[in-house]
Order: structure tokens, then C-alpha cells, then sequence
């Protein structure tokens, strides 16, 4: 499975799904709080072109917020 890269901070309510999503179907993924490290907040930006979050990162896609069909579909995951 990839290593999935997310862009989150600590009080969102949607990276937390992400996170658990990720964790409950044995995903590997590399989180950044983009509350406090300016430079991954620079990169989500300019990945995305927008504040939002999550932005996850699955390697072949890159999806704003958490919907969990599409990560379903670009993970592999039934």
C-alpha cells in the first residue's frame, strides 16, 4: 500500500476521519499540521491553491477534504 501524505491541523474534525480511515484500513501516511509548519502550509497551497483542509495526497491524486468514496476508489480500499 502507499505512503499517503496529509495536510491537516489538530482541530479539524475532517483530517481526524482521514486519520482514522487511514489507521482502520492499515494505510501508512505522513501527516503535516500546516497550523504551525508554514513551509507544508506554502506546499499545500500551491498544490491545491486553496486554505482548505484535508489535502490528501494519495500519490496518484490529490484530494481536498475527506470524502471517503474517492479515497476508496484512489487507494484500492473495497
Amino acid at each position: 500500500m502507499s505512503n499517503v501524505t496529509i495536510y491537516s491541523t489538530p482541530t479539524c474534525t475532517y483530517c481526524n476521519m482521514a486519520k482514522s480511515f487511514f489507521k482502520s484500513n492499515n494505510i501508512g501516511f505522513t501527516e503535516y499540521n500546516v497550523a504551525s509548519d508554514l513551509g507544508r502550509r506554502k506546499e499545500m497551497i500551491e498544490k491545491t491553491g486553496q486554505m482548505g483542509v484535508p489535502v490528501i495526497d494519495t500519490g496518484s491524486e490529490v484530494i481536498v477534504g475527506f470524502d471517503e468514496p474517492k479515497l476508496r476508489s484512489a487507494l484500492g480500499v473495497k
